[in-house]
């Protein structure tokens, strides 16, 4: 195994799944590439996007210190934790299925928030896992998995 795609989006989920991803690259000694996707505020649709009412470069900013600040907090001071850091603009579940088309490996949370709270995928990992052209992970947090052992 070579390469390792995980989505981080700094939720308990996402640093669940981090810190999974991390355990595999090491025991593979595989590229780690962790990627946080960002996007515009829900309140612009479609495409169009005032310029002077939202500012990329700061939303590009958030989303990078919201990352090395998830992989700070996850991989500590690890020094064979080497996890490349990438910041995309875009739908999540997309960016990661192209993301994955270079991995052998997907790495996602799963929130799951249907109408039976905890026992659904979310959308984004559900996504994940029927389109990713590679094999898909879906770490689910700590207390999800304990409950239901």
């Amino acid at each position: 195994m070579s390469v390792i795609v995980v989505g981080v989006d700094g939720s308990d989920e996402s640093k669940e799944a981090l810190r999974f991803a991390i355990h595999e690259a090491q025991l593979r000694k595989a590229t780690l590439r962790a990627i946080h996707v960002w996007t515009y505020p829900v309140i612009f649709a479609g495409e169009f996007v005032p310029p002077d009412l939202v500012d990329a470069n700061a939303l590009r900013e958030s989303a990078q210190q919201a990352l090395d600040d998830t992989v700070a907090e996850v991989a500590g001071d690890n020094p064979d934790a080497y996890i490349e850091r990438i910041v995309e603009h875009g739908s999540v579940a997309h960016v990661l299925v192209e993301a994955a088309k270079e991995a052998d490996l997907l790495v996602v949370g799963s929130r799951g928030h249907g109408g039976f709270t905890g026992s659904l995928l979310g959308s984004v990992s559900q996504q994940c896992a029927q389109h990713a052209p590679c094999a898909v992970v879906i770490v689910r947090k700590q207390r999800d998995r304990v409950a239901a052992e």
